[in-house]
């Protein structure tokens, strides 16, 4: 069985190898395919496309899944919706991005403006690691800090400087869920709600917001995941099941940026079944017959 990655960045948004180096490492690790879900871009998909396709003619296979992933407000919190086989096209999905990236971009600044004025020595240019187009968000904020000093790691950054309880964090305006959902489907893809786990509610308030999701268009959930312990893929397949959705895996991968987790591999024993994909397909097929 060959095994596939469907949560994947590049330097188009806040990864470390661009989409052209993460389909070649991909190919390294005899993935069958990935995603690439760059935060609030689709940059990255038709290099990544052409990546895979140069490297067929080598007689390597890697098929590329065109994704996203749209940051979204939930009750407060950052939730992130992942779109899968969208059209990179897309009109109205590329212009709603941009306004996403245009609200992204004025956080940032202001957040620069708030650790500049705490004495710290950080300009937005310093932030962008010599990618220009790249997609800032707060990981990039956090690699500057740790390689300028100023934070220990990664928790270190989050905890003292860029968490929602610091005084340098500004929230950004953004979408609602059910309109990441729609842009989605109206790409032609599938949304996927992304690393539930990671929002901190409790399984009551993680139920409500699966329920509400599923009612605007939502497809799947993403199960197996990098960061699941103990019983979390368990508890997440419950709500697959319970809401008849369809089981998603991805490691999130962001090479040096999350040093600790592998494409494809996650921590070193994720495995996401090839199978997912002929599931995700199948319902593909349903809604766009």
């Amino acid at each position: 069985m060959k095994y596939i990655d469907l949560h994947v960045h590049s330097t188009i948004s806040d990864g470390t190898l661009t989409p052209t180096e993460v389909v070649h490492l991909a190919a390294d690790q005899n993935l069958a395919a990935i995603a690439l879900t760059d935060h609030d871009t689709v940059r990255g998909v038709k290099e990544a496309l052409a990546a895979a396709k140069t490297l067929k003619k080598e007689g390597k296979f890697v098929r590329i899944i065109p994704g996203v992933e749209i940051s979204a407000e939930y009750s407060g919190r950052d939730i992130h919706i992942l779109g899968l086989f969208i059209n990179p096209d897309s009109p109205e999905l590329n212009a709603a991005l941009d306004n996403a990236l245009s609200g992204r971009d004025k956080r940032n600044e202001q957040m620069v403006e708030n650790l500049r004025n705490a004495g710290i020595d950080i300009t937005l240019e310093a932030l962008t690691f010599g990618t220009p187009d790249t997609v800032i968000t707060r990981a990039h904020f956090a690699r500057y800090l740790i390689n300028r000093g100023y934070a220990k790691n990664n928790d270190d950054a989050f905890k003292r400087y860029l968490g929602y309880d610091t005084p340098y964090y500004v929230p950004r305006t953004q979408m609602t869920p059910e309109s990441a959902i729609s842009l989605i489907r109206d790409a032609g893809g599938l949304p996927i709600l992304a690393h539930p786990l990671l929002y901190k509610l409790t399984l009551d308030e993680l139920d409500a917001l699966i329920a509400r999701l599923k009612s605007a268009g939502l497809i799947g959930i993403e199960t197996i995941y990098s960061a699941n312990t103990g019983f979390d893929e368990g508890i997440i397949r419950r709500y697959v099941n319970k809401y008849d959705l369809i089981m998603t895996g991805g490691s999130d991968f962001h090479g040096s940026n999350k040093p600790h987790i592998f494409l494809g591999t996650g921590k070193g024993n994720l495995k996401i079944p090839e199978t997912i994909l002929t599931c995700l397909e199948e319902k593909l097929f349903q809604l766009r017959s």
